[in-house]
C-alpha cells in the first residue's frame, strides 16, 4: 500500500498527515493503528508525534482523525487541527469553515502570520468545564484553582474539556520532573480519571505571556500540545491571571502560539492561533508490519519558522 504524507507540526508538534480522501478505497484498508505505531517511532520509523488523517464524514463534514504513537485515538489536538485545517482549505474541503474532530466541530480560518513566511491557522475551540472523563467533582461544579486529592495535596489544578480532557496548574516554576510523576500518576487513577488525561504546568511571566509543559496522554512529555496551551490560557482567564479577550502569547519549549478567551455565561471560548508548518511531502509502502518511505518534495517553511522559534 502506498500512502503519501505530509510531515507538517504545529508549534514544533510534529506530525505524519494523510488525506485519506484522496484514495479512499485503497486508504479504508489501512490498520490506521498499526500505522501509527510504526510511523511514529523516531529511530526505526518516520519520527512523529501522531499521525492526522484527514477524513469525509456521511454529511459531508470534513474533519481530522488523530492517533497518538501508541496507535490511539485522540479526540482533538489543537496544533493538528491548525494542520489539517490549511491542507482541507488548501484542497476545497472546508465548508463554512468547519471541521470535525472527535464528534464536534470546530471553526476555522487563516490567522495572521506569527512571523515572516509562516504560515498560520486559528481554531475557535469551544470548552466545557465538566465532561464524564472527571470523576472527582460534581457535574454542577466547577474545578477551578483546586486541589486532586488522589494526585496531589499541594498543586492547585483546573479541569477543562477541550474535545480532549485536560487538567492545568499554574506554579512559579516549571519543574519537569514533577510533570513527569504528576503524567504517570494518572495512570493509575482510574477511579476519578477514568479515560486518563492531558496534565500540564504553566507559568504566568506576565498578563500577556504564560509558558506551558505538558505529559500528553498516550504520548508523555512533547514539545508542545496545542489544546493543553489553550486549557492554559483558559484556566489562567478564569483565574483572573489574565485578562479576558486579550490576546495572549503562550510558549513552551516546541515555539509559541496565541490564545485569547471569551466568556458569555455559562459559554468558553478560546480562540488558538499559530503556525501550520508543511516541512516536507513523503511516500510510504506500507504492508502493515514493515514501513519503508521517502521524501519526494521539501519546502522552506522548516527554515522560516527556526528562524522565528531563534528569536523567542
Amino acid at each position: 500500500m502506498q500512502i503519501d504524507f505530509i510531515k507538517c507540526h504545529g508549534s514544533g508538534n510534529d506530525f505524519i498527515m494523510v488525506d485519506t480522501t484522496a484514495k479512499p478505497s485503497d486508504y479504508d484498508a489501512v490498520d490506521w493503528s498499526s500505522f501509527a505505531r510504526i510511523a511514529c517511532d523516531r529511530h526505526s520509523g518516520i519520527g512523529s508525534d501522531g499521525v492526522l488523517l484527514v477524513v469525509r464524514h456521511d454529511d459531508g463534514i470534513y474533519g481530522m482523525d488523530m492517533l497518538n504513537p501508541d496507535g490511539t485515538h485522540a479526540e482533538m489536538c489543537g496544533n493538528g487541527i491548525r494542520c489539517v485545517g490549511r491542507l482541507a482549505q488548501e484542497r476545497g474541503y472546508l465548508h463554512n469553515s468547519i471541521l470535525r474532530s472527535g464528534g464536534r466541530d470546530y471553526r476555522v480560518a487563516t490567522a495572521e502570520d506569527i512571523g515572516e513566511g509562516v504560515q498560520s491557522f486559528a481554531a475557535d475551540i469551544p470548552i466545557r468545564t465538566w465532561s464524564d472523563d472527571f470523576a472527582f467533582f460534581g457535574k454542577e461544579e466547577r474545578f477551578v484553582g483546586r486541589v486532586i486529592e488522589e494526585l496531589s495535596a499541594d498543586v492547585e489544578f483546573t479541569a477543562l474539556n477541550l474535545g480532549n480532557p485536560h487538567i492545568v496548574a499554574r506554579v512559579d516554576r516549571i519543574d519537569m520532573a514533577l510533570l513527569t510523576r504528576l503524567g504517570e500518576r494518572v495512570k493509575e487513577l482510574r477511579n476519578v480519571l477514568p479515560h486518563g488525561v492531558n496534565v500540564s504546568l504553566y507559568e504566568c511571566r506576565s498578563r500577556r505571556e504564560l509558558f506551558v509543559a505538558t505529559f500528553e496522554r498516550g504520548a508523555g512529555i512533547t514539545l508542545s500540545c496545542g489544546t493543553a496551551m489553550t486549557a492554559s490560557c483558559t484556566a489562567a482567564t478564569l483565574l483572573g491571571l489574565v485578562d479576558e479577550g486579550e490576546r495572549i502569547e503562550v510558549c513552551n519549549r516546541g515555539g509559541k502560539v496565541y490564545c485569547s478567551t471569551r466568556l458569555d455565561n455559562n459559554t468558553i471560548v478560546t480562540r488558538l492561533e499559530g503556525n501550520a508548518t508543511f516541512e516536507w511531502y513523503g511516500s510510504a509502502e506500507f504492508d502493515g508490519v514493515a514501513l519503508k518511505w521517502r521524501t519526494v518534495r521539501t519546502t522552506n517553511e522548516e527554515e522560516m519558522w527556526q528562524r522565528l522559534r531563534g528569536s523567542l
